[in-house]
C-alpha cells in the first residue's frame, strides 16, 4: 500500500519553544504534549476543539497516561505521578541524583505497559551524559543503556524490540532486550546526514513503518522496517520534534515543533514554528498502551 498524507493543518499556534512528548489519550479524545522550556503541559480536545494549558514548576520532557486524570510526568531529575485535575502528586521518584545538570527528555510506554525514557544534559553540551531507562509495573527503575548525548524516541516494534535515537549523533538505533530487560543487541538502523537535520521523536504505524521527525529538517520521513525511505511529509516549521497517531481510527498524525534555536530569517520563513500540526493519512498507528502499575 502506498502511503498517502494530506497537507499539514495547523490545529494550535501554540508557539512552543520546545514542543515535545506528544500523546493521544482516546478516553479523553485529547492530544497531550509539552513545552519543555516553558514548563507547560498543553491539551487539545479533538471533539470540542478546546485548548487547555497546565503550568508546572519544572521542565517537562514527556507525559504518559495511567488512568482517568492520572498521568506520569518526566521532569527535570524526577518522575512524578500526578492527578492533572486536582494537581495532587500521588508519587515521586528522583532520577539521577548524581547528575544535577541532567533532565529527562522523550518517553513512551511499550506494548507491555512499561515506561521507557531517556535523560540528557539540560544545557545540551556535547557530553555523553544521557542514559536510557525503563520503569516497570512494580515501579522498579532499571538503567538499560548509556553514553547518549541527546536521547529521543523510543518507538516499539514489540515488547522486546524498539528504536531509540541519539539526535546529536544523528543515529537511530535498533535495540533488543530480553525478559530481564537486559540489552542483548544494539545496532545503527539509520544515520542522518547534515542536510536533513537530526532524527528526533518518532512513531510506528501498524505496518511497522517508522515515522521520524527531522529537527532542523522541516519534515517527517517514513522508513520501512528495512530502513528504506518510502514517504516524506514537508512541514511549514523547521524544527519538527515529535509525532503520534490519534484521532479518527488512529489515522491522523499529530506533530509538535519548536522555535528554540531558530534565527530571525528561519522564523520569517517558517512562521508556523512552535505549532501543533495534524496530517491526515491512509495509515493507522499502533495505539499506545497506558502505563500499567501492578498492585
Amino acid at each position: 500500500m502506498q502511503i498517502k498524507t494530506s497537507y499539514p493543518e495547523v490545529v494550535w499556534k501554540a508557539k512552543t519553544l520546545l514542543g515535545e512528548g506528544i500523546l493521544w489519550v482516546p478516553s479523553q479524545k485529547s492530544i497531550f504534549f509539552v513545552d519543555i522550556k516553558k514548563k507547560k503541559i498543553l491539551i487539545f480536545n479533538l471533539k470540542t476543539n478546546k485548548k487547555n494549558t497546565i503550568q508546572l514548576e519544572k521542565e517537562i520532557g514527556f507525559i504518559s497516561h495511567i488512568k482517568k486524570n492520572i498521568f506520569i510526568l518526566g521532569l527535570k531529575s524526577e518522575l512524578r505521578i500526578l492527578n492533572l485535575k486536582t494537581k495532587k502528586t500521588l508519587n515521586s521518584f528522583k532520577i539521577e541524583k548524581d547528575k544535577p545538570f541532567n533532565r529527562l527528555n522523550d518517553g513512551k510506554t511499550d506494548p507491555a505497559g512499561r515506561l521507557w525514557f531517556g535523560s540528557m544534559d539540560n544545557s545540551e553540551r556535547n557530553i555523553e551524559n544521557g542514559s536510557l531507562y525503563c520503569l516497570d509495573k512494580k515501579l522498579q527503575l532499571k538503567k538499560i543503556d548509556g553514553k547518549y548525548i541527546v536521547t529521543n524516541g523510543p518507538a516499539f516494534i514489540n515488547e522486546n524490540n524498539f528504536y531509540h535515537t541519539d539526535s546529536k549523533k544523528k543515529k537511530i538505533y535498533k535495540i533488543k532486550v530480553n525478559k530481564k530487560l537486559e540489552l542483548t543487541k544494539k545496532k545503527t538502523f539509520l544515520k542522518f546526514n547534515k542536510e536533513i537535520g537530526s532524527p528526533d521523536g518518532m512513531t510506528l504505524d501498524i505496518k511497522k513503518n517508522l515515522w521520524v521527525c527531522h529537527y532542523g529538517g522541516a519534515c517527517i520521513t517514513v522508513f520501512s522496517s528495512r530502513g528504506k525511505k518510502i514517504h516524506k511529509i514537508d512541514l511549514p516549521a523547521k524544527n519538527i520534534t515529535n509525532c503520534t497517531f490519534g484521532g479518527t481510527n488512529n489515522s491522523e498524525l499529530f506533530v509538535t515543533s519548536a522555535i528554540k534555536g531558530l534565527k530571525k530569517l528561519d522564523i520569517k520563513k517558517y512562521n508556523l514554528s512552535g505549532s501543533l500540526f495534524r496530517v491526515k493519512t491512509n495509515c493507522k498507528g499502533i495505539p499506545s498502551k497506558p502505563f500499567i502499575i501492578s498492585k
